[in-house]
């Protein structure tokens, strides 16, 4: 281990999450979103666990993250859950990634790609019903599964599906409504095509813990598979248990006397002797600058302050008159030391954002580590 921060990847956690999500959906399929490196948890390991404990589908939201699962020889089917532009076309069709299609410009293109090359794709329609992304409008999607289905030979229409942008707030009015015109939506299809696609669906991690109106054939789990909820008001009807600790070491102790500055911009000064530390992380690595001198760590079972402004590669930690902490020793970012734990949604709290950004954030230069548990 040449780099002493790491991101500590709990496999039997996030195998524990997906057979906790299996035992609520029942029979419906299960995707895996992956995209952005498995939210920060890595993706090919992540990957690799999914295809072995039965996943169906896995998610991703670039060509290059969708090739990077086949180069680690996972075969799974995976849905690119975002516009794909001609020139990438190819090489996604050729690694069986199944393309989402949005607009009639999108499906030729990609028809083309593949008479030109006789390849097959499959591919899955995204309706627009409430996101304000992507997506065909529900009006004109009769019209485009029809344009599919008659006029590329080199496609199947294989899925449909939509996207919930408030399934995870306490007021679920908009989501039953936006679900239920997204039914009607997939019948108006359905009666265009005289058959019904073989995958329907909708629900993301706010859908499957709090709709199951919207789980339809598939459902695609994503920030819950990693072991947190969307939302604080997101209903806990599913137990998840993290997917990862953040963690670094001691680098480095000194004795500071009152008055002493600590840090750029001299932000804080010692009120008292006390003991600092340096621990060699810093916000390049995912530890947000915004925990200046006011978020926390823990070492050895003891909670201590940020001091001085958090550093690119390093932060100070004030540890008080008299510690017994030593150079080398762990310090926990995110996880648990002794009885005191600090989660992903607690920093998603202290810094204003969501669980997602803060596990999505963890550096590149941050190795993932792969535990058991």
């Amino acid at each position: 281990m040449l780099y002493q921060t790491q991101a500590r990847i709990h496999l039997g956690n996030i195998r524990e999450n997906l057979h906790a999500i299996r035992q609520a959906i029942g029979p419906r399929k299960l995707l895996l979103a992956v995209k952005a490196n498995a939210y920060g948890h890595g993706a090919v390991a992540v990957g690799r666990l999914a295809q072995a404990c039965g996943v169906d589908w896995l998610g991703v939201a670039t060509v290059p993250e969708g090739l990077q699962l086949r180069t680690a020889g996972i075969s799974l089917p995976v849905l690119k859950l975002s516009p794909t532009f001609p020139q990438e076309m190819e090489a996604a069709v050729s690694a069986s990634l199944t393309l989402a299609l949005s607009d009639g410009a999108g499906a030729r293109a990609l028809e083309a790609v593949c008479a030109a090359k006789d390849l097959r794709s499959r591919v899955h329609l995204e309706l627009e019903t409430g996101m304000g992304r992507t997506g065909v409008p529900i009006t004109e999607a009769p019209a485009l599964a029809r344009l599919i289905e008659l006029e590329c030979p080199h496609l199947h229409l294989e899925g449909l599906f939509t996207h919930l942008p408030a399934s995870d707030e306490a007021d679920g009015t908009f989501t039953r409504a936006q679900t239920r015109a997204f039914q009607g939506a997939v019948e108006t299809v359905e009666t265009a095509l005289g058959r019904r696609p073989e995958l329907v669906h909708c629900a993301n991690s706010g859908g499957v813990l709090g709709h199951p109106d919207s789980w339809m054939d598939l459902v695609r789990a994503g920030i819950m598979a990693y072991g947190s909820y969307p939302d604080g008001q997101t209903p806990r009807t599913v137990p998840l248990l993290p997917g990862l600790s953040f963690v670094t070491r001691v680098a480095f102790l000194k004795r500071v006397e009152p008055g002493t500055p600590v840090g750029y911009g001299r932000t804080w000064t010692a009120r008292e002797t006390t003991w600092v530390a340096t621990i060699c992380c810093g916000y390049a690595d995912g530890f947000n600058r915004l925990f200046s001198n006011r978020g926390h760590v823990l070492i050895g079972g003891r909670s201590y302050p940020v001091v001085g402004r958090v550093c690119m590669d390093q932060t100070m930690v004030d540890l008080g008159p008299a510690t017994d902490v030593r150079v080398g020793d762990e310090v926990i970012l995110i996880g648990r030391s002794g009885d005191l734990q600090i989660t992903a949604a607690d920093w998603a709290r202290a810094l204003g954002t969501i669980p997602y950004e803060v596990t999505c954030q963890i550096g590149p230069r941050v190795e993932r580590v792969p535990v058991p548990t």
